[in-house]
């Protein structure tokens, strides 16, 4: 049945056919097993066309068949698929891509390379991917999740990003070359989501690893933001990182902010880091303060609480799962609604939708197939439990499905008025929104796993759980087992404790030095001291690492990690506000 587009008093309402399984007269659900299939088949639709047509460039151009590198050159469709094919079931693959991963990816390239997005999909994919290898049947070395060629690739991904962070103000720059680190030329002007978006990445990598950088980096970061926000408690949009200055100075929860919110809820959750959620509170009681309209949130000027723009992106469709996330279900679900019906009257998201207009705003009308909203219906039924959650499955699979699909893949949706597509498939589609669609209607998936079951692994640190649930999603899907980063602790705080013992005895043996000479000064004749006793301590004194004898930060403790980023993926908000 061919689509019928209604336009009345400038709406347009897209019906579509409906499907076995989907809602009846008598207003059934639709059946997740009947979409579950669904979702899968476009999934390997997607991904076969990748596989056929476009690797080893990092994306799909689905309407020519072909491919292109879009953020680096590193496969990067494969990288960000790779544990979507995990929670699909299909084991044998993601053993096969594990080795093409490691034969193929470079990041010793001369490449210029956003921060923000290396991050999340390259470092956070590596990551998820490492830490469910065992489940999925890969051979792992000894000292596993501690080690392995995943965990060293995403590791040294990380690294290359290390150089952005070099700054005055420790916020990083949002882009860095892989072989040279920042050019000479660079701007130093990044969104606030490039500041506040790396701590479940770099967190969760120094706890593996024992190297406390990547931590330390992100808080300084982190900790800069939260000091340059306005006397009403608002962060702007884009802030120069050599002077601390804010230059665009549009406060709301969308596009150039967004992760930054989410990270510090995930990043307080996944560490059980009070401060972080304290800050997140704070920020969002000025949020409800300032941008919070009708169960819509606009975008405001930081130091004014004025409104600067009435309008809602897609990007911001991912804030009701947030709020399930900290238990605020009613408001949550009040505001998912409202973008729903946008959802409804155009069988998609576009980019801006302006709200006392009710329609799109020029040149923001496209869909790339985001995810936001879907991953909020996710959060929310598994909190509530509501049908209409799932309807709204439904409705992004038929959409997409009959508006996007192309012989080599789904295309980006240009514009959503007249569904003319764009020829590009973001893999954010393979890593996000296919993987939440189909939990949406997985109920039993190891992802929701309650804690009932766990896997015990022997580490050379001491026994390890895994796979007890509580999995924190990175801003790209990526699933992160909080568990995890407590299996290498161990032996780095038996490490601190042994360092601290040793400074103790060498302190006490000082001190006794001390004492003889003055005895040899002005008293009577002691015999030598002990064999060993001789040995200078100037060289035991100084810790091997910034880990104080008395306060000492726990490794497992990391920091907030910034989200570091052009508004390239993040919908290029103010851009055109020339």
């Amino acid at each position: 049945m061919p689509f019928r587009l209604l336009i009345s008093l400038g709406l347009v309402c897209v019906f579509l056919p409906l499907h076995h399984g989907a809602p009846g007269p008598d207003g059934t659900a639709p059946d997740p097993a009947h979409y579950r299939e669904r979702v899968k088949a476009m999934f390997y639709h997607a991904y076969d066309s990748y596989l056929e047509n476009a690797f080893p460039y990092d994306e799909l151009r689905p309407l020519t068949c072909d491919g292109h590198d879009t953020w680096g050159s590193f496969s990067l469709t494969l990288i960000d698929a790779l544990d979507t094919l995990l929670i699909l079931g299909n084991t044998s693959e993601f053993q096969r891509v594990v080795e093409v991963l490691q034969d193929n990816v470079d990041f010793d390239i001369d490449v210029n390379a956003s921060v923000f997005e290396t991050n999340i999909r390259v470092v956070g994919g590596l990551l998820s991917a490492h830490l469910l290898s065992k489940k999925a049947g890969v051979e792992v070395e000894a000292g596993w999740p501690c080690s392995g060629p995943l965990l060293r690739m995403a590791e040294e991904a990380a690294r290359k990003l290390l150089p952005a962070f070099q700054t005055p103000t420790g916020m990083p720059y949002g882009t860095v070359n892989l072989l040279h680190g920042v050019n000479p030329g660079e701007t130093p002007v990044t969104c606030t989501a490039g500041i506040g978006t790396f701590i479940v990445e770099f967190a969760t990598l120094s706890s593996l690893t024992g190297d406390p950088v990547f931590e330390d980096v992100a808080r300084v970061a982190l900790m800069r933001l939260w000091e340059s926000r306005s006397d009403i408690g608002l962060v702007g949009n884009h802030i120069d990182v050599l002077t601390g200055k804010w230059v665009a100075q549009d406060a709301g929860i969308g596009a150039g902010v967004d992760s930054y919110f989410e990270y510090l809820v995930k990043g307080a959750i996944l560490l059980q880091d009070k401060k972080l959620m304290a800050m997140f509170l704070e920020y969002n009681k000025a949020i409800r303060n300032y941008t919070h309209f009708d169960d819509w949130y606009l975008w405001v000027q930081m130091y004014k609480g004025t409104v600067s723009m009435p309008v809602f992106q897609s990007l911001e469709a991912y804030w009701p799962g947030l709020q399930s996330l900290i238990g605020d279900i009613d408001n949550a679900m009040r505001t998912f609604l409202n973008y729903y019906t946008v959802w409804k009257q155009f069988g998609g998201l576009p980019e801006f939708y302006n709200i006392p207009q009710g329609y799109t705003v020029e040149k923001r009308e496209g869909y790339p197939l985001r995810p936001e909203l879907i991953e909020s219906a996710m959060y929310l039924y598994r909190a509530t439990g509501d049908p209409t959650l799932l309807e709204l499955g439904r409705d992004a699979v038929e959409s997409i499905e009959k508006i996007s699909k192309v012989e080599c893949g789904f295309a980006t949706i240009k514009d959503l008025r007249d569904h003319k597509l764009d020829n590009r498939m973001e893999s954010f589609f393979l890593a996000e929104t296919v993987k939440y669609l189909y939990l949406l209607f997985h109920p039993n998936n190891f992802i929701h796993n309650n804690g009932s079951t766990f896997d015990s692994v022997m580490t050379p640190h001491g026994e390890c759980i895994l796979g007890a649930g509580g999995y924190i999603f990175n801003t790209e899907a990526h699933p992160i087992d909080p568990a995890a980063l407590h299996c290498c602790r161990r032996l780095k705080e038996e490490q601190w404790e042994v360092e601290d013992l040793m400074r103790e005895f060498y302190s006490l043996k000082e001190s006794r030095s001390r004492a003889r000479r003055k005895t040899m000064r002005s008293g009577p004749w002691e015999p030598p001291a002990e064999p060993g006793t001789l040995s200078s301590p100037e060289n035991h004194d100084q810790p091997r690492g910034k880990h104080p004898a008395k306060q000492r930060t726990p490794l497992l403790s990391c920091p907030s990690q910034p989200f570091t980023s052009k508004l390239a993926l993040l919908g290029q908000v103010f851009l055109d506000s020339s």
